[in-house]
C-alpha cells in the first residue's frame, strides 16, 4: 500500500472518530473527502490531484448535507410546561440585577430566578411581564 493511501485512510478514520466523539457534524465532510482522496491515491501518486479530490468532495458533501443539518437543528427545541409562564405577570421578590447575576420573581405561586430583558435593574415589588425563558431563568420586562 502506498504511503499516501495509508495517510488518507488514517485521516478519514480520524475524522470519523472525531465526528463520533463530538456528535456535532463538524468533521464528517472531511471523513468523506478523505475516503475519496484515499481511493484516488490508488490510481495516481500525484498529491495535488489527491488534495484537489479531497477539497472538492468535502465541499460537495458540506453543500449537500448543510440544509439537512439546518433542518435538524431547528427541531431541537422542545416546548415545556414552563412555557405557560410567557406573557404572565410576575412580582419581583428579590431585586433583579443582571450584572450581579441576581434576582427572583414569583409567578403563579412559583419562585423563579429572573433576569431583566433590557439589562436594567428592577426593584423588589415591581410587577413585570415574563417575555422568555432561558434555561432555568425567566427573562422579564417591566410592565
Amino acid at each position: 500500500m502506498e504511503p499516501m493511501t495509508i495517510f488518507w485512510l488514517i485521516f478519514a478514520v480520524a475524522m470519523a472518530v472525531l465526528e463520533g466523539v463530538t456528535v456535532q457534524l463538524v468533521s464528517i465532510w472531511f471523513s468523506i473527502g478523505g475516503v475519496a482522496a484515499c481511493v484516488t491515491s490508488l490510481f495516481t501518486d500525484n498529491i495535488i490531484i489527491q488534495a484537489a479530490v479531497f477539497v472538492v468532495v468535502s465541499g460537495i458533501a458540506l453543500a449537500v448535507t448543510r440544509p439537512l443539518v439546518r433542518k435538524m437543528k431547528r427541531r431541537g427545541s422542545e416546548p415545556t410546561n414552563a412555557d405557560r409562564f410567557i406573557g404572565k405577570t410576575a412580582v419581583v421578590i428579590t431585586a433583579i440585577d443582571n450584572e450581579k447575576a441576581q434576582g427572583m420573581v414569583k409567578v403563579d405561586n412559583e419562585k423563579w430566578t429572573a433576569r431583566s430583558k433590557s439589562g436594567e435593574p428592577i426593584a423588589e415589588g415591581t410587577s413585570v411581564t415574563v417575555s422568555a425563558i432561558e434555561g432555568v431563568k425567566l427573562i422579564v420586562k417591566e410592565k
